[in-house]
């Protein structure tokens, strides 16, 4: 362009709106002239106040990241700007347009076409809807002349916010957070379905409602957001449109991918593993619970502490503040570092506690039974059976953070000691694996493993072999193992029995005690191979408890 076109579009700056008004008479008159000159469009971004934010010069409408920084929007609320675009054709507004509305989450988007003589046209308007039961996203007013627009924009605005505040108010009273699931992976879209259904329960965990669950198949994922950016977008506007808090993706985002989509969105985007970690953040209770996870959610925010303020908040915690400042970045940097190596040391200490038991525990000379298995399979309802217990079991993943162990003694007179550990997922996050391997470490002292398994869970397969990676990952699987199939009251009898015959594994429900006495047998015999009895007299104490045998 010359000087004098960029001179004039420049003082376009100097330009304000009336607070009544989409786009002054002057304004238009203007924009029109410029765009008749330039054979361009040209589009301006205006504020509430009638205040120029930008101007955009061509068909692409991306608004600067100072500027998206600067007017955040979020699902029930808008980004307090308004574009409108001049075009040197009288077309109506066109489908990009109308996504960059969604996607930008803007006031108005409005499209002014320019005659022969460089005079405004007709005016085209488009604006977003609260969410709705229709499926309506966005509602394109009649065509108007310029001069006969009838939308008084103060009024507008204000009846849209308050349908966004109705809105609003009856989410904040439900008070369930609710999100949209997304998979992206060269998975078969049956895998993907799969574990978005176990993604699906960990959100559920948390206490968040699943809204919708969306896949993509990618052949080696895309560097910079995981899915494209065409399809990032229409992710992003079906969670605005479908009214979801958060997008929490299947697959892990490495640090760059998380600052990237940032960048562009402020809907709260989380993976599959800070859901993890919200999850035990929440259930830990212990003092060496709560260092664990504190210790796994600083290891995995170190490496994406970067540029935004709520990148930094996402976690909790308190680490970490909104400057973007490098001097500052490396300040949050060195703070999280010296809580880790805080943290390190405390779980070094419980580790020498966890030995001093351990130690007195074998000089009474008990063995130790391990139960091991999969989130969610029944490891802390068949503890409380056994040892008639009332450790916390409710039917939700990762019910169970901290070691419980309790004395059982077996038909025959015997003691044997039997510990609930947390529970095993498919793709555990690294950081956790770290962070608990003081826990697990107590495992390491079992005489015998026992491997309990949701018996109508529909992946066994891979539940089983998730059990035996981690072990392996840990150098347990060497430990000898019992299979134990749980909830087999919820299949048929035959084909419970036909699929511990396959497996050989042992048969229970622990919500039905009679079922255990096999079970019981088979461990007391396991036991007696394993660790002969050398005819140590029982320690004796109140929580030494029985299972009467039936059988």
């Amino acid at each position: 362009m010359k000087a004098g076109q960029l001179d004039a579009i420049e003082r376009l700056y100097r330009r304000r709106v009336p607070p009544d008004k989409v786009l002054s008479p002057e304004l238009a008159r203007t924009m029109c002239q410029i765009t008749l000159d330039i054979r361009r469009p040209i589009a301006v971004v205006l504020t509430r106040k009638g205040q120029m934010q930008e101007i955009v010069v061509g068909t692409d409408l991306t608004l600067s990241p100072a500027t998206l920084a600067r007017f955040r929007a979020g699902v029930q609320s808008l980004r307090g700007l308004r574009v409108i675009r001049t075009q040197l054709h009288d077309q109506p507004i066109n489908q990009e347009l109308l996504t960059d509305l969604a996607y930008l989450r803007l006031d108005l988007i409005g499209v002014l076409s320019v005659d022969s003589d460089g005079l405004p046209g007709n005016l085209y308007l488009a604006h977003l809807l609260p969410p709705n039961g229709t499926g309506q996203l966005f509602n394109v007013l009649k065509t108007t002349a310029f001069h006969q627009s009838p939308v008084v924009f103060d009024v507008f605005i204000e009846e849209l916010e308050a349908g966004l505040q109705r809105v609003r108010g009856h989410a904040t009273k439900e008070g369930v957070a609710s999100a949209l699931l997304v998979s992206a992976s060269s998975m078969s879209r049956a895998e993907q379905e799969d574990r978005l259904g176990e993604l699906a329960e960990l959100a559920a965990s948390a206490g968040i409602s699943v809204i919708d669950r969306l896949t993509q198949r990618t052949t080696g994922g895309h560097q910079r957001y995981l899915l494209g950016r065409g399809k990032l977008k229409d992710v992003l506007i079906q969670t605005l449109h479908r009214g979801a808090d958060m997008v929490i993706f299947d697959q892990t985002l490495s640090p760059a991918q998380s600052r990237a989509i940032s960048e562009v969105t402020d809907i709260p985007v989380i993976d599959r593993t800070q859901l993890i970690l919200d999850i035990f953040a929440k259930r830990a209770h212990s003092r060496e619970g709560k260092v664990q996870v504190e210790l796994a959610q600083l290891r995995y925010l170190l490496p994406r502490l970067s540029g935004k303020g709520a990148d930094l908040s996402r976690l909790g915690g308190g680490i970490g503040t909104r400057g973007p400042g490098e001097a500052k970045l490396e300040t949050d940097r060195r703070r999280i570092r010296e809580r880790i190596a805080h943290l390190e040391q405390d779980l070094r200490q419980f580790a020498r506690h966890q030995d001093q038991r351990r130690a007195r525990r074998n000089r009474h000379g008990m063995p130790v039974l391990s139960l091991v298995g999969y989130t969610n399979a029944g490891k802390s309802t068949l503890l409380n059976v056994l040892s008639k217990s009332h450790v916390s079991a409710q039917d939700r993943m990762f019910e169970t953070l901290d070691t419980t162990s309790r004395r059982l003694r077996f038909p025959r007179d015997r003691q044997v000691i039997v510990t609930d550990t947390v529970g095993f997922i498919r793709d555990l996050p690294q950081e956790l694996l770290g962070a608990f391997r003081t826990t697990l470490e107590e495992l390491r002292e079992a005489d015998l493993l026992v491997h309990v398994v949701d018996a109508g869970a529909a992946d066994i397969d891979v539940q089983i072999s998730a059990v035996v990676t981690i072990l392996r990952d840990l150098n347990l699987d060497a430990l000898p193992r019992t299979l134990v199939f749980n909830k087999c009251d919820r299949l048929p009898p035959d084909e419970a029995a036909l699929l511990c015959r396959r497996y050989g594994a042992v048969g229970i429900s622990a919500i039905h005690p009679d079922t255990l006495h096999p079970l019981l047998r088979h461990l007391e015999q396991q036991l007696t191979l394993l660790v002969p009895d050398t005819g140590m007299p029982a320690v004796k104490g109140p929580d030494v408890l029985v299972l009467a045998s039936g059988g």
